[in-house]
């Protein structure tokens, strides 16, 4: 008889809680009609990704997704929110168009899942080398332009657009004063 270990079942379970953060905060920032609450799902949701980054043994990316899109991006969209015009247009949604778009955004999602699956399954993936961190400023630096440079990257493009749609959000609110 095969048992776990209680150590690799409470690390399951940590896992397992941080994946159901991720997609329950992607499915209340996605299915919810207010904005606010939107945004306090991307929250949740980046909150869960951050604890997925730190099981694949990244914690420095795991910070850097809390304190950019936790602690910049969305409260960015918040502020962006707060200086918007409060009277929102009536939408006047067609329901055949609705589902139209919903058809299409589950068969995209359903072609990705589909070729990340293929890709797990049929590579032939290697182990990575454990390498070992002081901590000191140097090695962090060294990783930003070396290691995590792409992701550094990104998620600077990510914050900028950011800015960007609050910039743009908060110009029209003032505009129609």
């Amino acid at each position: 008889m095969s048992t776990f270990p209680a150590s690799q079942m409470i690390v399951g379970g940590v896992f397992l809680m941080c994946a159901a953060t991720t997609v329950a905060g992607a499915l209340l920032a996605a299915l919810t009609a207010r904005i606010i609450r939107s945004v306090c799902g991307l929250a949740i949701s980046c909150i869960g990704l951050a604890g997925l980054y730190y099981f694949l043994h990244s914690p420095f990316l795991a910070l850097m997704e809390i304190l950019i899109y936790v602690g910049a991006v969305c409260v960015t969209i918040i502020f962006a929110v707060m200086l918007a015009e409060p009277d929102e247009p009536v939408r006047d949604d067609k329901l055949g168009s609705t589902l139209l778009w919903g058809s299409f955004a589950f068969v995209v999602c359903a072609a990705v899942f589909w070729g990340l699956w293929q890709l797990g399954t049929h590579q032939d993936w290697t182990v990575p080398v454990a390498r070992v961190s002081d901590g000191s400023i140097q090695a962090i630096g060294k990783s930003l332009l070396t290691t995590y440079s792409l992701a550094f990257e990104l998620i600077s493009l990510a914050l900028l657009v950011a800015i960007i749609g609050a910039l743009a959000l908060a110009r029209t609110g003032r505009d129609k004063v």
